[in-house]
């Protein structure tokens, strides 16, 4: 049913997973902004519509990035419900975080692209980077880091030609709403930062 046409947009058909991953999806990112621990709950629903989505474009990167988000979802929920009790505050990222993340990100997106080569991806290079790109955004969301924004607003530039190459245009579209969303949570968040 998710995989079920809804409507066209610009001429390409609509599925369910990805309308309601449109809906999610901004949903998740206001509630980031707004650091409302109710973006994790949001944010697996949109995954696993998102799952769905990706796997009928053959983004199987980003099909498993949704898995790993609903993981790194729980882990974030359970990391702000235990900072709830006190007070939760956004912090600048250390240069060991920072350079640790970069790190990881470039040695993902190594490992990944042959990985997604021999799966026949469809853009196993942006695939890898893009996916490897969120995890350490993800990651530093879940710590409440104010730099997890320059990763997202990074992301979400390359993610919005790549969706409308493989004919998501809705999902484009989305990624357009989240580059907005991402910039307005920086200078929020901004704002708050000890």
């Amino acid at each position: 049913m998710l995989t079920k046409n809804v409507f066209e947009l610009l001429g390409e058909p609509v599925t369910w997973a990805e309308l309601l991953g449109f809906v999610t999806g901004i949903a998740c990112v206001a509630l980031a902004v707004a650091q409302r621990i109710e973006t994790f709950p949001v944010g697996i629903a949109n995954n696993a519509f998102f799952i769905v989505l990706f796997v009928d474009a053959r983004l199987f990167a980003d099909a498993g990035l949704q898995v790993v988000y609903v993981v790194l979802g729980f882990m974030g929920w359970w990391v702000w419900a235990m900072r709830s009790r006190g007070p939760l505050v956004v912090e600048r990222a250390s240069f060991r975080l920072l350079l640790g993340t970069t790190l990881a990100v470039g040695a993902a997106t190594l490992v990944l692209v042959p990985i997604l080569r021999a799966a026949h991806g469809a853009a196993p290079g942006w695939d890898a980077l893009t996916t490897s790109m969120s995890l350490g955004a993800q990651l530093l969301l879940n710590l409440k880091r104010l730099e997890t924004w320059y990763v997202w607003i990074a992301v979400d530039v390359i993610y919005v030609p790549l969706y409308l190459s493989r004919d998501l245009n809705l999902t484009a579209l989305v990624y357009v709403v989240f580059l907005g969303l991402c910039v307005m949570g920086w200078r929020q968040w901004r704002l708050v930062t000890v």
